[in-house]
């Protein structure tokens, strides 16, 4: 039963996350809905009841007579009823209610034409028969006229055909999201990306996407951090040991250096190191944002030319582009965040000496495998992970990262027997 509501709630998760082509396939639902009710309009019915004498025996015969074309056509001449004979068929129906009372049926598109429909219908049958006395019958009598169309209002089918459209659509969307995405093994979660790497996450905020140097200028230069991104890169500093030194109550000791690293496949990520550095100068943190060496020049081409060719100008911060390693951070409060990206399926991890080392992760761009790789390689290498930031986390992601899977499995909570309480083993 657990896992299958895991695979619900993970369903669940792929639908929200995919809810754009889900919402179009309900929106075309929708005008089929409408589109449907255009084409076929709701019809109103309405029955006029006409009583035979008691020397009427035959009633399967009034039956026919009250419906046959003199009867009609007798009612189209009456009236101003529009349209054929054979439309007039189509839309009148005579039953037997009881051996002496017939009931005369018509649908329209509208009450007063089904009411007027059917009275004329049962007033020229009350006519022929007083006049041609056919089978026998020499009077007739309208007992009840029809007053009260029966039908669905124009406003409710249409309404519940947009309903049903919009319904069945969005349920086409999601079966073929999850057909599509079901086997999507990208992560998403923050708990998933922080187990795939076995260190927590210490921060998560959405990213700038600059595609050109002059984008990449623009963030440096002009980026103004909300106070929510800014504290939570504050608590990853933090986490790291860093506010002491930077801030300058450690006196004699050299600033601190941090590598953030990203994918090359995850071109997102790439910015999180220069937010990062951004993040920090805006505290009042004397910052250096370096570009480290890279290997795939195509991932940072256009940041690499905004940092070289002309340095965007920010108070308390400073750029580079190193090719041969990263400078020694400068003494007294300073921070020096190196921008370095791999790719752990053509080469090992090396990222320059620096005092700690970060892994920017967009949500949904890498696998778990991919992050255990280059987590392996970079501890290989005497560089350990020692924590993760997450890129435009997902909006619907409840979870924080915060803890990898060994440290929250040794806080499992148990049921309390007692009390039915959840409480930590």
């Amino acid at each position: 039963m657990s896992e299958r509501s895991l695979d619900l709630r993970r369903s669940w998760h792929i639908v929200r996350r995919h809810w754009l082509p889900v919402g179009v396939m309900a929106a075309l639902g929708l005008i089929a809905g409408a589109g449907y009710t255009a084409l076929n309009p709701p019809t109103y019915a309405s029955s006029a009841l006409v009583v035979l004498p008691t020397s009427a025996h035959d009633i399967a015969t009034q039956v026919v007579v009250a419906g046959s074309d003199p009867v009609l056509a007798g009612a189209l001449h009456n009236s101003d009823l529009g349209g054929s004979l054979q439309t007039l068929r189509q839309h009148v129906r005579v039953t037997e209610v009881t051996p002496h009372i017939l009931s005369v049926d018509a649908t329209a598109r509208t009450v007063p034409t089904a009411e007027r429909t059917a009275n004329s219908v049962a007033a020229s049958y009350v006519s022929y028969v007083q006049t041609n006395g056919s089978g026998g019958v020499v009077a007739a009598n309208l007992f009840q006229p029809a007053v009260d169309a029966r039908g669905t209002p124009l406003v409710a089918m249409l309404a519940i055909a947009c309903g049903i459209g919009a319904l069945a659509g969005a349920l086409v969307g999601a079966l073929c999201v999850l057909a599509r995405f079901r086997g999507d093994r990208r992560l998403w979660r923050r708990d998933d990306i922080a187990d795939a790497v076995g260190a927590p996450v210490l921060a998560s905020f959405p990213v700038w996407r600059p595609t050109s140097a002059a984008d990449w200028a623009r963030l440096i230069g002009s980026y103004n951090p909300a106070v929510a991104q800014a504290w939570k890169a504050r608590n990853a500093l933090y986490y790291l040991g860093l506010l002491d030194v930077i801030s300058g109550q450690t006196p004699g000791k050299d600033g601190f250096s941090v590598t953030v690293l990203s994918l090359a496949a995850d071109r997102r990520a790439l910015a999180v190191g220069p937010q990062l550095a951004v993040s920090a100068a805006a505290q009042g943190v004397a910052t250096t944002l370096v570009v480290g060496p890279q290997p795939h020049a195509g991932n940072t081409a256009a940041l690499r030319s905004a940092v070289a060719s002309d340095p965007p100008k920010r108070s308390g911060l400073k750029v580079a582009a190193a090719d041969d390693g990263v400078p020694d951070p400068s003494p007294g409060g300073s921070l020096t965040v190196v921008v370095s990206v791999v790719d752990p399926t053509s080469q090992p991890v090396r990222t320059s000496r620096t005092s700690a080392t970060l892994l920017g992760v967009a949500a949904g761009s890498v696998t778990a495998e991919q992050l255990a790789i280059v987590a392996s390689r970079a501890a290989a290498h005497g560089h350990a992970i020692d924590g993760v930031i997450v890129a435009d986390p997902e909006p619907a992601d409840s979870t924080t990262g915060r803890l990898p899977q060994v440290t929250r499995s040794a806080r499992n909570l148990i049921p309390n027997r007692l009390s039915s309480v959840r409480t930590e083993s």
